[in-house]
């Protein structure tokens, strides 16, 4: 009999790296030659395209209000400085000038609201009181007349604060609505439900600039004869129902996706419907459709640059009122990028709060 001769087999190389900088790398870059080719495809366009940016929009930019300057380096250099020159008309529109430290202190403090709301321990009942104080607030200081501070009609508002009051002010009111609206579309009597169908299909099926339109030049027409309601108010019921309409819709989405069982076990344990619908259906469906709800956030953010049509200038008006000067008009790539930057960081900052807010309320129930 043979002796048996013990070979020990070779070692196996050690498993890659997923953790760590260079694991996060390698899964998301380079996993598979197809992302890797996707990989070396994108770098070499941005290496293509990032140096003449880069030249173009620091190297060989004018940053000074300086006109001259600037035309001199047009061909080969941004000229940042209309936003140095024009920067307080961009972003405060028509408001006077030595009364703007009024719209920054407003924009300021509802910001700095917003940013409190965010975070879970600032989600408490006197929240919405405190909204309610806070507009308030921001709204004499804009308008003034009060406390010493000199009147200044809705007309000359502009600007960035402009912009986040309608989309505030406008998305505050509308989710509420929103949400009593999809709750009517689902509701068992058919004279609510069949109201509430109207209102979404007959403001859905018209574009939101023919609903400021009628807003602002049709609704007075239907008004007793010397009576006037401001054209801003006009413009934020008509921003506030068509993003109501919408965001009834999402909802009605997230309502339909909820198992039937949850409902029935509610009812099974004695809870009325307004109980079932606060305490079980509401916050399972909301939770659901968070995507949706913020992209429709932003869409409208982005919707309140459609108000110049009725002489209301926002941010993007206020800049069309800036390049009005012959001097920096040749300029208008660099205003608008500005702007476009402002909308971006606002847009962007929104998205990945949601994002956050997803993962925090869908922690048990996560997919690996």
């Amino acid at each position: 009999m043979s002796a048996v001769v013990f070979t020990p087999i070779e070692s196996r190389p050690p498993p890659v790296a997923t953790q760590g900088a260079l694991g996060w790398i390698r899964r998301n870059f380079f996993d598979g030659w197809l992302n890797t080719l996707a990989t070396l495809v994108t770098v070499a366009i941005l290496l293509w395209l990032v140096p003449p940016l880069f030249g173009w929009s620091v190297l060989h930019a004018v940053a000074v209000p300086d006109n001259a300057a600037c035309r001199a380096a047009h061909e080969h250099g941004a000229c940042w400085g209309v936003v140095a020159e024009k920067g307080r008309l961009i972003l405060f529109g028509r408001y006077p000038y030595e009364e703007q430290w009024r719209p920054l202190a407003a924009c300021a403090i509802m910001i700095a609201l917003l940013v409190a709301s965010c975070l879970r321990p600032f989600w408490k009942p006197w929240l919405a009181p405190l909204w309610v104080f806070v507009l308030a607030l921001c709204f004499i200081l804009m308008r003034g007349g009060v406390f010493g501070l000199t009147p200044v009609e809705t007309a000359r508002w502009g600007g960035f604060p402009l912009t986040l009051a309608l989309s505030v002010v406008s998305l505050a009111v509308a989710f509420p609505l929103a949400i009593l609206v999809a709750l009517g579309r689902s509701s068992k009597l058919p004279a609510i439900r069949a109201v509430c169908v109207m209102y979404v299909e007959l403001v859905r099926g018209v574009p939101l600039i023919s609903v400021l339109f009628m807003a602002s030049f049709m609704f007075p027409l239907f008004m007793p004869q010397g009576t006037t309601i401001d054209v801003l108010l006009r413009v934020l019921v008509g921003m506030t129902l068509f993003a109501a309409a919408y965001l009834a819709e999402v909802v009605r989405g997230g309502l339909q996706a909820l198992p039937k069982g949850q409902v029935e076990a509610a009812q099974a344990l004695g809870l009325s419907y307004w109980q079932t619908t606060r305490k079980i259906v509401l916050p399972q469906a909301l939770r659901l459709v968070i995507p949706a709800i913020v992209n429709s956030f932003i869409s409208v953010f982005k919707d309140t640059s459609l108000v110049t049509i009725v002489s209301l200038y926002d941010l993007t008006g206020a800049l069309q009122l800036a390049l009005g000067d012959a001097d920096w008009r040749k300029f208008f790539l660099e205003g608008q990028l500005f702007v476009a930057a402002v909308y971006f960081v606002c847009c962007f900052a929104l998205s990945r709060y949601s994002r956050w807010v997803e993962g925090y309320l869908n922690t048990g129930m996560r997919r690996q």
